[in-house]
């Protein structure tokens, strides 16, 4: 009886091991409406890890043209922080935070790939907007270039192929013209 408790106690020992709250994890935030940059400077004041992932925009007023620095996940910041309560309180005593976005308020975290994935695109400086975040699609991997490896879902758009990435916690995308890429699929 013992052989057939040993799997199950090594199973839960590996559960407890992938989700230690000491551990480090990305988690989504839910932020007041046009607060992303002042929550994302708090929290960095405060020492947590923040991404706010933005993108350069032209506004047009009455009277002047400027470029715009505005978020690309409206009303979300993603941070990185330990899993235990006191960094969450932290995180939740920011001003212009609402909750972690996840069940009851709690947060769920985010697979590092998927921040990892947005965080290249950004640091690349290629041009981005916001997409409809899509559950279904055909899975593809960009193959050569500076996205070398960059997986995610190809959709068409307008007749121009865009690949598709997807925070699924916050039901977000963004898209990323790839005419000139090759592609494979996954």
């Amino acid at each position: 009886m013992s052989t057939l408790l040993q799997p199950a106690n090594q199973e839960l020992t590996h559960a407890a091991e992938s989700s230690l709250p000491d551990q480090p994890a990305w988690f989504a935030v839910q932020t007041r409406p046009r607060h992303e940059k002042r929550v994302s400077a708090e929290l960095l004041e405060k020492g947590v890890s923040a991404f706010l992932p933005v993108v350069s925009t032209i506004r047009q007023w009455s009277d002047r043209r400027r470029v715009v620095e505005l978020p690309l996940f409206s009303q979300y910041v993603f941070v990185r922080i330990a899993q235990t309560l006191t960094t969450r309180v932290l995180v939740l005593r920011t001003n212009g935070i609402r909750n972690f976005v996840g069940p009851r308020g709690i947060g769920a975290p985010i697979p590092d790939q998927e921040i990892e994935r947005i965080q290249r695109v950004v640091a690349q400086g290629i041009s981005v907007s916001p997409h409809v975040f899509l559950n279904v699609g055909k899975r593809v991997r960009i193959r050569g270039g500076a996205l070398d490896g960059l997986q995610g879902i190809l959709t068409a758009v307008n007749g121009d192929q865009t690949l598709v990435l997807s925070v699924n916690l916050i039901q977000r995308s963004l898209a990323i013209r790839i005419a000139g890429f090759v592609i494979e699929p996954v």
